[in-house]
């Protein structure tokens, strides 16, 4: 049933045809059961050559909860095919909204990980998995029209991710400063040069750390075929609120007290 229900949000996605939530047929439908269905669209993705970089977590902020009824967080894969890195020293990309479904965007703390993690870590035993700390955008996506969905929904269907648009990781040569700036900083989001929403990393479980351990916990209470590993990047949650984009629009973040760089993306069509 999982490999039958994987490979039809698989096609969902490959198509650009929505569907309707599981839950609206199947009420029961839980968090067990779409955490094995990602598992499973995993397994397909690999088959077609796709490779997991690593994972995105989302629904860590708590402020936007209410907004798309879920309350609690949920994680999902990334691959190599989704992961864009944007190393330049002006951190800029491009993308083309049209190659989504229903995109919308989320500025992000995105982590490095030199070694896995493991359940019960503090917050300065999770930073010493960690090698490297960057910003980036997460282009989110809906299968489900109107963005309508239930917790499970949203874990079958690829935890909602399109994309991650990585800027600079920055090494983490002393630990001590970022313990503190990882949990204490703001951002501001910018579109076409206005500024749409701010948030602090409060809004993220408390922290990008305290994201990163609650995912650990929970990926060790529903394992999934693979783990967390050496070299993964791990995008904690959107600081702000996720907002709707459309080609034409160019999107800025502005980052104080951490030592990364803002970031621009600009939606256009490919020529």
């Amino acid at each position: 049933m999982e490999a039958d229900l994987g490979a039809t949000i698989l096609a969902a996605l490959d198509g650009k045809r929505p569907m309707a939530p599981i839950t609206d047929s199947d009420a029961g439908f839980g968090l067990d059961a779409a955490y094995r269905i990602s598992d499973a669209v995993m397994a397909a993705r690999i088959a077609r050559g796709e490779r997991p970089a690593g994972w995105k977590l989302g629904f860590t902020n708590r402020t936007i909860w209410d907004e798309y009824g879920v309350h609690a967080p949920i994680w999902g894969p990334i691959y190599d095919r989704t992961v864009i890195h944007a190393d330049g020293g002006a951190a800029s990309a491009r993308l083309d909204a049209a190659t989504f479904i229903e995109p919308r965007i989320e500025p992000e703390i995105v982590l490095s990980i030199a070694r896995p993690p493991h359940a019960g870590m503090d917050e300065r035993e999770l930073l010493g998995c960690v090698d490297a700390v960057g910003h980036g955008f997460e282009i989110v996506q809906s299968i489900y029209p109107g963005w309508r969905f239930r917790a499970a929904d949203t874990v079958a269907a690829f935890a909602m991710h399109g994309a991650l648009v990585c800027g600079p990781l920055t090494p983490i040569n002393d630990p001590e400063p970022w313990l503190d700036s990882l949990a204490r900083f703001e951002m501001s989001l910018l579109r076409n040069g206005e500024t749409v929403d701010r948030g602090v990393a409060a809004n993220v479980l408390g922290g990008p750390l305290k994201a990163l351990r609650n995912f650990v916990a929970g990926l060790g209470e529903r394992p999934m075929a693979r783990g967390i590993e050496a070299d993964d990047l791990i995008t904690t949650g959107t600081v702000t609120r996720a907002f709707p984009v459309e080609d034409g629009e160019t999107w800025t973040t502005r980052l104080d007290g951490l030592p990364l760089p803002g970031m621009t993306l600009t939606f256009a069509r490919a020529s």
